[in-house]
């Protein structure tokens, strides 16, 4: 029987060995999140400032029925050629059916993360309470695997089309800390002020690692959101954001797409009315996340576990 699980030789060794490591998803450098050839230079430019911390970037996926974890250069190629969007219910029947090629959301790798023993995960930005939640019951899955595993997740906050105040209230019901990253403000994708206020903010590694670490050994069993923001010169205009979100939004629902197309549809649409600049915008908050993130998990890998 194939094995459910494979963790790359490299991640393996760095995992036991309690060096740094930072899971990395596979969406956000496929086509579904970035056209090509973006999605291969996000992914060469996050992977390099993950090395260049010092840390090892483990790409997740799901290729010939088994869930990776620290994808080959080999590996990667067909992940970054994905077109099969997973999330965390999605892991297990893709798994037993064999799947040949699947890229993993933030909900499936911090899955894959937590199920490999690493601690630090780096994205762009999370799902969310989508506006009109109330009437639709959309709530992204990501939100409830950051409670459920214990694994700290560095984002630019969450995407700029969904509902930021509720998503927050949503995250507070869950119990998972939200840390700004040398802010008091919570970004939104895109913009570096989504408009909210945070209560909590850390300056380096450290602190988040030992915030992190007291929290488990509290017995607090999920993980933590750290967000930090899009880089100033790389933010585009919220008024100007809002306007293309609105564009999307309603070709989206002309058009019929629902569920988890939502978020590649309004992506591509946002790069298309921009002139590519959410392109950029999206590979600059990309890069910055993973190198707080590798920050993050060398602090961890230099903290022992608090007992």
């Amino acid at each position: 029987m194939v094995e459910a699980l494979h963790i790359g030789s490299e991640v393996r060794a760095a995992v036991a060995s309690g060096a740094p490591v930072v899971a990395l998803e596979s969406t956000i450098f496929s086509e579904l999140g970035l056209p090509e050839p973006a999605n291969r230079k996000c992914f060469e430019r996050v992977r390099a400032v993950v090395r260049s911390s010092g840390a090892v970037p483990a790409l997740c996926g799901v290729l010939d029925g088994r869930a990776i974890v620290g994808a080959n250069p080999d590996q990667a190629e067909r992940l970054l050629d994905g077109s099969v969007k997973l999330g965390a219910r999605d892991l297990g029947p893709a798994v037993a059916a064999g799947l040949d090629v699947g890229v993993t959301t933030v909900s499936a790798t911090v899955t894959l993360a937590a199920a490999a023993g690493i601690e630090v995960f780096a994205t762009g930005g999370i799902g969310g309470v989508h506006r009109g939640a109330d009437r639709t019951g959309d709530v992204s899955a990501d939100l409830e695997a950051l409670a459920r595993h214990r694994v700290v997740v560095v984002s630019s906050g969450v995407k700029c089309f969904l509902d930021v105040a509720l998503t927050l209230e949503r995250l507070e019901t869950l119990g998972v800390a939200v840390l700004g990253w040398r802010t008091d403000r919570f970004p939104a994708f895109y913009v570096r002020d989504g408009g909210l206020e945070l209560t909590t903010v850390v300056d380096d590694g450290r602190e988040v690692a030992a915030a992190f670490r007291a929290a488990a050994a509290l017995g607090h069993p999920g993980g933590m959101l750290v967000a930090n923001p899009i880089p100033a010169d790389a933010q585009l205009d919220a008024g100007d954001v809002d306007e293309a979100v609105e564009a999307a939004e309603a070709a989206a629902r002309r058009d019929g797409v629902s569920g988890g197309d939502v978020t590649p549809a309004v992506l591509t649409a946002l790069a298309d009315a921009t002139g590519g600049a959410a392109v950029q915008a999206n590979t600059a908050l990309a890069e910055s996340n993973a190198a707080v993130a590798a920050e993050i998990a060398t602090a961890l890998a230099q903290l022992p576990v608090r007992r």
